[in-house]
């Protein structure tokens, strides 16, 4: 892929800006609603990642969430032990109830990205909302990254998400980082915005033409850092491929083979549990490509 540098902090806001008013403002008007949409297209080609701000998510609401995220991972192990953290735990006060509002609302910013991508994949109305219209398999994290050392500053290592599409939420230590042509542009933490990123199902279904971006956590010294990441999913019994529109349509092949996508599921968390001695053995959607 070549050699892979950091791009320079003037550049933290280089990734593609999506308002999204005039989706959720009457006002809107058409003219705005096609901009946008080709907004997201661009965006979607280019990079697989973008903010987007005007999102309808209120920015107290995931400032709470994450302010309420860093009070609980600051609690003695037995006590986070004792609340169990794959449920949305009772303490501390308001963070159940906080959590269960920020799902709500991402899970409403995701019809809507949806939507929006339907239209710019040049999608029959409604093609995507019926292939995945189950929202039982969407899932949210809380998560804690420690401060960096000077052995380690990895928080995630460079992966691709294998859902449709991510929103990820961070606190003022950031750390997000994409890979563009070969070099990491800082995703920063910007007030008022949401990082959205899309994953291997809408690469597949695109052909390749939309990506699935790579993206990494790095870690900052001293200090912990705070996010909060929401999967928009697909349902586990769906089948995967590349659709006609980006295939026989345009008198293209198909880049990848059809597969189940809690096939797919399985063999990333095989390789999650049971590393593989070689790095190429690593299954990602290149294990479908053609």
């Amino acid at each position: 892929m070549g050699k892979r540098e950091h791009m320079s902090s003037k550049n933290a806001d280089a990734l593609p800006v999506v308002d999204l008013a005039p989706f959720l403002v009457a006002a809107g008007g058409d003219g705005g609603v096609s901009r946008a949409t080709e907004a997201v297209r661009a965006a979607c080609w280019e990079y697989g990642f973008f903010r987007v701000v005007n999102h309808g998510v209120p920015p107290e609401l995931t400032a709470r969430v994450l302010e309420l995220s860093a009070v609980f991972f600051a609690l003695p192990d037995e006590e986070k032990a004792k609340l169990g953290f794959n449920l949305y735990p009772d303490e501390p006060t308001g963070f159940r109830e906080a959590l269960d509002e920020c799902f709500g609302k991402l899970t409403q910013l995701g019809v809507l990205i949806q939507e929006i991508l339907n239209e710019s994949m040049g999608l029959p109305p409604g093609f995507l909302k019926e292939y995945n219209g189950d929202r039982s398999f969407d899932f949210m994290a809380s998560l804690r990254y420690s401060p960096a050392t000077a052995e380690e500053n990895n928080g995630i290592s460079e992966h691709e998400d294998s859902n449709c599409i991510t929103f990820v939420l961070q606190d003022g230590a950031g750390g997000l980082e994409v890979l563009k042509d070969g070099v990491w542009v800082p995703a920063d933490p910007v007030e008022g915005s949401i990082i959205v990123n899309l994953g291997d199902v809408i690469q597949v279904l695109t052909n390749g033409k939309m990506k699935s971006a790579t993206h990494r956590v790095v870690r900052k010294p001293a200090v912990h850092r705070h996010s909060l990441a929401f999967f928009f999913n697909v349902h586990g019994d769906r089948w995967v491929e590349p659709l006609p529109e980006y295939t026989e349509k345009i008198g293209e092949a198909p880049r990848y083979r059809r597969f189940l996508y809690s096939e797919y599921q399985q063999l990333r968390m095989r390789n999650k549990t049971h590393p593989p001695a070689r790095p190429e053995d690593v299954v990602n959607i290149t294990h479908y490509a053609i």
